[in-house]
């Protein structure tokens, strides 16, 4: 069984269009300057996110595990 856990992602400024397609299976919210991203994730989700953050050339300023993901 794999289990999913709700995951923020902040990235540093805001999002142009190519980073909301990117992300468009998140919650995007706009925080202090930055872009906060919310989803319900496996492991290997995490991952893809995190690469796409780094092919986008994006700066992580925080990864946060919020609670598992409701059933």
């Amino acid at each position: 069984m794999v289990r999913t856990h709700r995951y923020q992602i902040t990235i540093l400024g805001g999002l142009g269009e190519l980073g909301r397609e990117a992300f468009a299976d998140f919650k995007i919210e706009y925080a202090n300057g930055n872009t906060v991203l919310t989803g319900d994730l496996d492991q290997a989700a995490l991952y893809s996110a995190l690469n796409r953050t780094l092919a986008l050339g994006l700066e992580l300023v925080a990864l946060s595990r919020l609670s598992e993901a409701p059933a």
